[in-house]
């Protein structure tokens, strides 16, 4: 076998749109559907739970870390939105760069994907079991003990709660994905409600000196605070991973995208502004429900900190729903090239889900909730998506300059600049992470390249 040319071959983006047009899943979602699908894989721990790790990094500056996050995002949502209208399939970014860089560039894309997905999912399942135990300590004056709702290395032994929920959006996915965009509304209604209750009331005790100084650790925090705030964004392309179950996924799918990410900054800014408006930003070290601890100090009553601890499990239910349904999307359209075994793309005729698939993905992410951290696991999704994003936006310049003439739904304002703006934005992103976050990147590399050669470069439908 010629290892270079392996490795270089790309899959014709017609023979993409064709698979799109004759898959096997069912087409049932519309727009309204894929906006809720995309904003309820994002709208979750990020602003519930990882607020809290970015606030004494940033100071008062997490606003703008928040901005800085949401431009980088932005410049990236823009080249899916065109590539999603152009490439409507499950596989997302794994499939664009199989068009465009080869396949393995586009295996690892995917491996990147997996780990973007599977270990967000494990680590918003880790904030789901923190907003739990804040109710019952509210509500009941008790809580589970750490034992059983921490992860080792955190003062447990494992995460039971993290585990639950996840098996929980497990058997939901099982039932369809009609069925699952359904519950996801309800779910996304829920906690754009609560976040803008907490907003009413944290304003009422905004302090102006809670914002000085504004950059207390310096450019260098707000950029750190941004690199962490990146994963609040992660899950805007979830709609992407629809592709072939969208009812009109190149008028929808670009509009979606770009709908839920505007959707999703305002209201984290208007979240950040009101939290270290209300609280001074030192107050915020070591909080991981800080919402609720913001709540709880402003009103002087368990009620409303209680009240938002319910939206914080419905809303990062919802999380764990729509990017555990995102990630066995990924594998589907990577088991479907033959990168991965056959198995993970049988669909249940009933459900019309990849069944195999999704319970195999549930047990993964299960066992990185139960025992990984949550800041390790949010670093670790952050230089994954990065990477990916960053992959995106040269796959969107290859493809213009390849193909100028295949129609799009939707084009990439003032190209070349923008794409390329965004491959700068990702890179600087995931040089501002730490240095244990790189290696853990490098592993996980590692061992996605010795799956690569080891199976799926000989079993590759294009070999």
């Amino acid at each position: 076998m010629n290892l270079r040319a392996a490795t270089v071959r790309r899959k014709p983006v017609a023979d993409l749109v064709a698979e799109s047009d004759h898959g096997t899943l069912k087409r049932s979602l519309g727009l309204g559907q894929l906006t809720m699908l995309s904003i309820g894989a994002t709208l979750g721990s990020g602003i519930f739970v990882v607020l809290g790790e970015a606030v004494p990094v940033a100071g008062p500056a997490v606003v703008l870390s928040f901005v800085l996050a949401g431009v980088t995002a932005l410049f990236s949502a823009l080249s899916y939105a065109e590539l999603a209208g152009m490439i409507p399939l499950s596989g997302s970014s794994y499939s664009y760069t199989y068009a465009t860089l080869g396949e393995l560039v586009a295996w690892v894309c995917g491996w990147c994907l997996v780990l973007e997905y599977g270990v967000s999912v494990a680590s918003v399942a880790v904030g789901w079991g923190q907003y739990l135990n804040e109710l019952l300590r509210l509500a009941f004056g008790f809580a589970i003990p750490d034992a059983l709702s921490q992860p080792p290395g955190s003062g447990g032994i494992v995460n039971v709660p993290a585990i639950v929920v996840v098996l929980l959006a497990m058997l939901l996915l099982l039932s369809g994905a009609k069925e699952s965009a359904r519950a996801n509304a309800v779910m996304v209604a829920v906690k754009i409600v609560t976040l803008v209750l907490f907003c009413a009331i944290a304003f009422t005790a905004v302090k102006a000196r809670n914002f000085t100084p504004f950059l207390p650790l310096g450019l260098a925090g707000m950029s750190a605070g941004a690199a962490k705030l990146f994963f609040s964004y992660i899950g805007f392309d979830a709609a992407s991973t629809a592709g072939e179950e969208a009812k009109n996924p190149q008028r929808d799918l670009p509009r979606a995208i770009l709908l839920s990410l505007g959707i999703v900054t305002v209201l984290y800014c208007l979240v950040a502004v009101a939290a270290v408006g209300a609280l001074p930003w030192q107050e915020f070290d070591g909080r991981e429900a800080a919402l609720s601890h913001v709540l709880s100090v402003v009103s002087g009553s368990p009620f409303w900190a209680g009240l938002l601890a319910v939206g914080a499990i419905v809303a990062i239910s919802s999380v764990v729903l729509t990017v555990l349904y995102g990630q066995t999307r990924i594998l589907f359209a990577m088991s479907r090239d033959g990168l991965v075994p056959p198995s993970l793309s049988k669909v249940d005729p009933k459900s019309g889900s990849p069944r195999i698939n999704t319970l195999v993905v549930s047990a993964f992410v299960a066992a990185l909730a139960a025992f990984i951290p949550l800041g390790k696991l949010a670093d670790a999704t952050s230089i994954g998506t990065l990477f990916a994003f960053l992959l995106v936006n040269i796959a969107v310049l290859l493809l213009r300059r390849r193909q100028p003439d295949r129609p799009r739904s939707f084009r990439v304002p003032l190209s070349p600049v923008t794409p390329l703006l965004g491959v700068l934005c990702c890179g600087y992103m995931m040089f501002s992470l730490d240095g244990a976050t790189w290696l853990v990147f490098g592993a996980w590399m590692a061992l996605g390249l010795l799956i690569y050669f080891g199976y799926g470069i000989r079993r590759s439908r294009l070999a």
